[in-house]
């Protein structure tokens, strides 16, 4: 089913943990509401299910206005954080709990839950209760007992945070496997981009109750819309340099950049990602400031005018601190921001030569 929110708000008082949250989620798709704790991620999944009241805005399931009708009435699972399974009840009774609390006939319940043990593959563990399970074990009784109610939505409230990093990979890979197999349209809200990006179709980037950027992840990484997007998105995230000393305010002269969009620097910032970056011997100057060996990759730590940069290289990189170095990039890798707004300028990268002589500019200040 389609999930529609339009100009949705939810307050307290004078507090908007959500202020006008619109999106929508076609049939069939992964969803994923990413962002930083308190941005109201999981309020806003409460409201889709019901379990909040809507201050302001509309929203649709399938079709049908259900901003006002109780969670019974708006045919959606959930998969809560805290897995919240019954500790005196044993894995079948927890996952056919539901299905019995709406008088399911016995044949039913049976054949939903076989189906479910098959999925999830929980075949030995019926009889054990909660506390004789690990905590992927747990993870898969909650994502049975959503998926033995068979709602064509379910919602899912950071399901994996309780998971240790080897098995939020494993679960990963199965939450999504199960969605597609079962054709389910599924909300999903977490704090981890990682699962973001791996995971859904489109994502709902949340800042401080409000929609930063609404794409799919390969746009979200590509095409950041604004400097918090781009500061969020990527591992390590986007480097930002604001153009805003004098000296590279005397450089704007020397961009090309097309009449109508004319700009001083001082108003600009420059976004470069870390694993675009290479070591030159001409470029954007820079002072090594630690260097993290990872094995497969080593992060640089530099300084670049007052700003710290991170530079992604493959391999062993042998720097000391203090070491002088200069840094170059593809110029179809250069994002640029408006600095008083935050949203992303589309400007015509300059040519090679005078993209560096500013570069060069604002680093030496």
């Amino acid at each position: 089913m389609r999930i529609e929110l339009e100009n949705i708000v939810k307050a307290w008082g004078n507090l908007r943990a959500v202020n006008g949250v619109s999106f929508t989620a076609e049939e069939g798709q992964l969803l994923v509401v990413l962002g930083p704790s308190g941005c109201g991620k999981s309020t806003l999944l409460r409201l889709i299910a019901g379990l909040e009241s809507v201050t302001e805005g509309v929203i649709r399931i399938g079709g049908r206005e259900v901003t006002h009708l109780p969670p019974a009435a708006r045919n959606v699972s959930m998969v809560f954080q805290s897995y919240a399974l019954f500790p005196h009840l044993t894995v079948d009774e927890n996952i056919v709990f539901g299905l019995k609390v709406r008088k399911i006939p016995p044949a039913e319940r049976r054949r939903r839950l076989d189906r479910a043990v098959e999925l999830l593959g929980l075949q030995g563990l019926l009889q054990r209760k909660p506390s004789e399970l690990s905590g992927g074990q747990r993870q898969r009784v909650a994502l049975g007992r959503a998926i033995v109610s068979e709602a064509p939505v379910c919602l899912m409230d950071e399901p994996l945070s309780n998971l240790d990093a080897k098995l939020r990979h494993e679960m990963r890979r199965e939450i999504r496997s199960l969605q597609q197999r079962l054709g389910i349209t599924m909300v999903y809200v977490t704090h981890d981009q990682v699962e973001a990006m791996t995971m859904a179709d489109n994502i709902v980037l949340l800042n401080a109750g409000h929609v930063e950027q609404f794409a799919p992840p390969d746009e979200l990484y590509a095409r950041p819309s604004t400097l918090f997007a781009a500061g969020f998105i990527g591992t390590p995230p986007m480097n930002l340099l604001p153009l805003d000393d004098p000296e590279a305010a005397r450089h704007a002269s020397t961009l090309p950049i097309e009449d109508s969009l004319k700009t001083p620097l001082d108003g600009l910032v420059l976004g470069v990602r870390p694993e675009k970056i290479t070591l030159t011997d001409s470029g954007l100057p820079a002072e090594v400031l630690s260097l993290e060996y990872l094995g497969a990759d080593s992060l640089i730590a530099c300084r670049v005018g007052s700003q710290e940069w991170i530079v992604r290289r493959s391999g062993k990189i042998k720097l000391s601190a203090g070491a002088r170095i200069h840094l170059s990039w593809p110029l179809v890798e250069t994002h640029w921001f408006d600095a008083a707004t935050g949203k992303r300028r589309d400007i015509k990268q300059p040519d090679f030569s005078a993209a560096q002589q500013t570069m060069r500019a604002v680093g030496s200040t």
